[in-house]
């Protein structure tokens, strides 16, 4: 495998808790999931202590032949378009994966003795009920430290693997895992990774996370180095919501343009009285128009109304010409503030598979100046799914007006 110093320093650890501290693009999470693809395979996971024959204390591989990976996060719903993907690939990419037992409704792998499972700490029934040997939770910090973790750490027999983003430094992770039990047992070891770990990022991208330290100093803090930071100033709050309440109406789509470096992002857009409620439809990279008119038709949005963002009048008319129902969003003077108020006068639901708007949710803010103070201007990234989804609102909603909420 090709892979990166992340992956061996996880390797390498002969701690039971192994914590994953890093910034945005510090292939953490890839590395522990070619970790999972190797323990499934040969059931080598970590190192532990061995006197060799001279009676001197080694670090020797460890190997757990037989039990239970357990792969958890939040939600159940996220983990196809996220971990499940990362694991699928590697196993692919080694050739591995046409040797193993595949069940893709439970979400198992099984090689062996050897059974890998991915479940969200949502499903109750699992999360008190599955005993284990190795633990790995991915964006742990979704994760209530009583409630879930703590129950799952209860179960886990031999290793546990975290990983996250450190943008809040009151987290459970850090205080009671990187600061008292590391102190109180000593079995805790964190990896503190950045961007420059990953040896496989374009350099387009690293300059992109460099701009941070110019734009966003707390931003840096959190997604440059990898260390613990607050994150102020966000322009949204935003609702979790499992599906679309059967009694809210679509009212259309928004479509934000990417290709190489920015994602094309379309949202759905569902309202109920004074709630709305945005679905992720697409959040991908490298699409061509003809690429996302197939996948519109694909998932059926039909002659729905996809508002787009007008500074792409050729794309448009190129997706009109493929089927879709494309149309320009109209703009006007200060049109993201204006998209926003709309927005705002709502409350505003994100479902739990819209993993990436999700994300969004938690990191778009205002622009800040060096003291810290709102410059009025919100930053130009964590937003293509904001983008989009300002294009449909600003298009469909009215402004609240005597406590009832209007369509266009």
């Amino acid at each position: 495998m090709e892979v990166t110093p992340v992956f061996t320093k996880n390797r390498h650890s002969d701690k039971k808790i192994i914590i994953n501290r890093g910034g945005t693009r510090s292939s953490k999470t890839y590395s522990i999931a070619q970790l999972c693809a190797l323990w499934l395979i040969s059931g080598e996971c970590g190192k532990k202590w061995e006197q060799n024959d001279k009676g001197v204390l080694v670090k020797v591989p460890n190997y757990i032949r037989e039990g239970i990976w357990s792969t958890v996060r939040k939600h159940s719903t996220t983990l196809d378009k996220t971990v499940i993907r990362d694991f699928e690939e590697i196993l692919t990419n080694n050739g591995w994966f046409d040797l193993i037992q595949h069940n893709k409704t439970k979400k198992t792998y099984k090689f062996g003795k050897r059974l890998v499972e991915f479940m969200g700490a949502d499903d109750q029934q699992k999360l008190r009920g599955t005993k284990r040997a190795i633990l790995y939770c991915n964006e742990a910090n979704e994760l209530d430290y009583k409630a879930e973790f703590f129950q799952l750490l209860m179960r886990t027999t031999d290793k546990i693997f975290l990983d996250f983003n450190p943008d809040d430094e009151d987290i459970w992770i850090n205080t009671e895992l990187e600061q008292r039990r590391t102190v109180e047992k000593g079995d805790v070891e964190t990896i503190v990774s950045t961007y420059k770990d990953n040896t496989f990022l374009p350099t387009s991208l690293v300059q992109e996370i460099e701009y941070l330290q110019q734009t966003d100093p707390e931003f840096w803090k959190i997604y440059g180095l990898g260390e613990y930071g607050n994150i102020t100033g966000l322009i949204f709050e935003t609702y979790k919501v499992k599906d679309i309440p059967d009694n809210a109406t679509l009212l259309g789509y928004g479509l934000d343009f990417g290709f190489t470096l920015d994602p094309t992002a379309v949202v759905a857009l569902y309202q109920h009285d004074k709630d709305i409620y945005f679905d992720e439809i697409i959040y991908e990279s490298g699409l061509t128009n003809s690429d996302i008119a197939e996948r519109l038709h694909d998932l059926g949005v039909g002659r729905t109304e996809v508002i787009c963002d007008s500074a792409e009048p050729k794309s448009i008319e190129e997706l009109h010409r493929l089927g879709i129902n494309a149309k320009p969003c109209v703009k006007g003077k200060d049109s993201i503030k204006f998209g926003i108020d709309v927005l705002k006068r709502f409350k505003i639901h994100t479902t739990l598979n819209s993993f990436n708007l999700i994300k969004e949710d938690k990191a778009y803010k205002w622009m800040q100046d060096k003291n810290g103070n709102s410059v009025g201007k919100p930053i130009d990234r964590f937003n293509h799914g904001w983008d989009a989804r300002r294009y449909i609102g600003s298009m469909k909603l009215k402004h609240h007006k005597r406590g009832i909420y209007n369509i266009v």
